[in-house]
């Protein structure tokens, strides 16, 4: 359990964010595709870019072991939505910033002796990590940012409407269900790891993510201590089954929903609701190590 301690200067500093950046979501997207438990509301996502990855992703699985802490890579790359800046944050990151973030990774065995040479400042690996995060984004996220967008831009304005209701206290009660808990002066996150944070007037910037799934994160910047940490709630869930969200940018609804429904059972849906580039080269280490392989399954349930 981590618990975040308020003041009455933290809570009127408290504010909303519409995204925790792109890089983090893709990064996010590489820990998802690893998950054969993931809510069934990623299923037609999983499915659609499972597979395409490969080789791709391998600095970035890299720095997400089986166990133990991942990198931050919101702290390198910003929380910017536009990918070009969030790898030019990430090539020019401070080189103890990078060292602080991988310093305490338990990397494995194949994969450390290019991390010493991460670790070192060594620039090709730095541009590896960069060339998996746009590789990896161009298949993860972007067909979709989109609709993402929109979708994270929808879950702000409810955190917007709830402030203008009731306070910050209020928004603060309402988010995320069992994963967050407002006890006053005192936010309780689920988390596997014990931590008391202090705020100390910083105030709290809470964020909705869409690829972050099982537990809020609390995102801090280790050289500006004085910056207020970013909340990164889930926002999606095994309840949140829309599956025009995972229609590629520019591709048909309806053709999104054939493909996972099957078109019979998509017509029946319609009618009840009545409508409403080449990869890099990378070391041998990873490439043995591919995400696991696509299991297609297709469920449509029947209501009561």
């Amino acid at each position: 359990m981590k618990r975040i301690h308020f003041t009455a200067e933290d809570l009127a500093r408290t504010r909303v964010a519409t995204t925790i950046g792109v890089a983090a979501e893709t990064f996010d997207t590489v820990k998802l595709l690893k998950d054969r438990d993931a809510s069934l509301a990623f299923r037609r996502w999983q499915v659609s870019v499972r597979g395409r990855l490969g080789e791709q992703a391998g600095p970035l699985a890299a720095l997400m072991p089986s166990h133990g802490p991942l990198v931050d890579i919101a702290s390198l790359t910003g929380h910017t939505a536009s990918i070009d800046e969030a790898v030019d944050n990430l090539l020019t990151a401070p080189l103890p910033l990078l060292r602080l973030e991988l310093e305490n990774i338990d990397f494995h065995p194949s994969h450390r002796s290019w991390a010493r040479n991460l670790v070192a400042g060594d620039r090709e690996a730095r541009l590896q990590v960069a060339a998996a995060l746009r590789a990896c984004h161009r298949v993860t996220v972007a067909p979709y940012w989109g609709r993402v967008r929109s979708r994270l831009s929808e879950v702000r304005a409810s955190y917007v409407g709830a402030m203008a209701d009731g306070g910050v206290e209020r928004l603060l009660s309402t988010l995320s269900g069992p994963l967050v808990r407002w006890r006053p002066p005192v936010l309780e996150v689920v988390h596997p790891r014990e931590a008391d944070i202090h705020l100390n007037g910083r105030g709290l910037v809470i964020a909705p993510t869409m690829f972050s799934t099982g537990q809020a994160e609390l995102l801090q910047a280790p050289l500006d201590p004085g910056r207020p940490p970013v909340l990164a709630v889930p926002t999606l869930d095994g309840a949140f089954l829309d599956p025009t969200l995972w229609a590629a940018d520019g591709e048909s609804t309806d053709r999104s929903l054939d493909d996972l429904l099957g078109r019979t059972r998509a017509a029946v849906l319609r009618a009840t609701v009545g409508g409403c580039g080449t990869p890099p080269t990378w070391p041998a280490a990873w490439t043995s190590r591919r995400l696991p392989p696509a299991i297609t399954r297709r469920c449509c349930a029947t209501p009561a």
